[in-house]
């Protein structure tokens, strides 16, 4: 028992030492963070073959969440357990969620509103969700059909911005998805190994579903105000198909309209966290510091990350003959595509509307973008190069 427990210990040092040098390092945004998961996880240290790494993470392109964090996490199951999923996801989010507090807090005790940095970061949001966009497009509405459903989206959200919109597009995309997709042919398979019962992971699913029928009605039998906030950042990790620029519209909804927090601080904090590594689901950590400092910081954290924690515990087990369901593959299918939509929305309203203010502001969007779409530089370039720009702007 004695040399069990020490394995198990050194296995979850070992994940946590790993995932918090990646955590330090992975700047780039989730593609970038699978590229250093693969060169690390399975190619230096060979934890999962190459077709399991795969097949994990179709798993967590298909789940709402952030992609690459729920990788992560299922990389510590596969390794370690239940715990060490819990390890792989600290390491690989503490770095950035400290940041991103830190950085909250400098905002709440100087008046940075109309510094021209922040006009700065403001037009790098333009140019990463725009990069996004276009790299999402190509990838999940290639065809007329799924062209056609990201069009439906882009109007219904742009035009009927309540807080079921999103939820009932997604809704209504699944089940056109599934009519029009569901045909589709399957590829290759491949089953992974997971020390996870099937009977927890049912319970997480449960727990899952139920925190999204029980929190808003706390938040309205109670009127606390944590409540509310946690019920927040639970419906928006728990609804973001797509990956963590598509939580932007979420969260802007969530808690600029509401008086929370003003534009500017959310744009500006959306700026920042391009420059960190790590998630872009930490941009949680900062609302929540804005709003109700380090503590708000932390509740934001987890209550963004419990819906992938919920839903990687839950389906890991099940994946294999989900995968081979050609109705759920069809019905995902529309999903994504009606991300597209939901993402050129948020494009549109709030980032290009209150970035873009001057044929100058265009001008260097414009350059910025090409340092990150054809220069290929780093994000973290981009992001110092807009806050540096957006200075001299405000000197002309």
């Amino acid at each position: 028992m004695v040399r069990k427990n020490d394995n198990t210990f050194k296995t979850l040092l070992e994940i946590l030492l790993i995932s918090t040098r990646l955590g330090f390092t992975s700047f780039g945004g989730p593609i970038a963070h699978l590229g250093y998961f693969h060169e690390e996880y399975i190619r230096r240290k060979r934890w999962m073959d190459e077709k399991s790494y795969a097949d994990l993470v179709a798993l967590c392109q298909f789940l709402p969440g952030p992609a690459s964090s729920q990788v992560g996490i299922g990389i510590g199951v596969i390794r370690g357990g239940i715990l060490g999923g819990i390890t792989s996801f600290i390491g690989f989010t503490l770095p950035s969620v400290i940041a991103l507090i830190i950085f909250a807090m400098f905002l709440h005790h100087f008046d940075v509103a109309d510094a021209g940095w922040i006009h700065g970061l403001k037009i790098v949001a333009v140019v990463v969700v725009a990069h996004a966009i276009l790299g999402m497009a190509q990838k999940l509405a290639p065809d007329r059909k799924r062209k056609m459903i990201a069009l439906a989206a882009i109007v219904g959200t742009l035009l009927w911005q309540t807080t079921f919109t999103q939820v009932g597009i997604i809704i209504a995309a699944a089940v056109i998805g599934y009519m029009f997709f569901r045909h589709q042919q399957e590829e290759e398979k491949s089953h992974l190994h997971v020390p996870i019962s099937r009977s927890f992971a049912a319970g997480c699913l449960i727990v899952f579903f139920a925190l999204l029928v029980v929190l808003p009605v706390l938040r309205e039998l109670t009127s606390l105000e944590w409540v509310a906030l946690f019920d927040s950042f639970y419906r928006s990790g728990s609804l973001v198909f797509g990956g963590g620029h598509v939580v932007l519209p979420l969260l802007e909804r969530e808690f600029v309209p509401t008086g929370w927090m003003s534009e500017e601080s959310f744009l500006a904090g959306y700026g920042a966290a391009q420059a960190v590594p790590g998630p872009l689901f930490t941009f949680a950590a900062y609302i929540g510091a804005v709003i109700h400092g380090w503590q708000g910081g932390l509740i934001g954290t987890v209550a963004i990350f419990l819906p992938a924690f919920l839903l990687i515990f839950g389906t890991l087990p099940f994946w294999g003959s989900l995968r081979s369901n050609p109705h759920v593959r069809g019905a995902f299918m529309g999903v994504n595509a009606a991300v597209v939509g939901i993402l050129i929305s948020a494009f549109y309203q709030p980032i290009w509307t209150s970035s873009i203010q001057a044929p100058i502001d265009f001008a260097f969007a414009a350059i910025l973008f090409s340092m990150l779409a054809h220069w290929k530089l780093p994000p973290w370039v981009i992001v110092v190069t807009g806050a540096l720009g957006g200075t001299l702007l405000s000197l002309l």
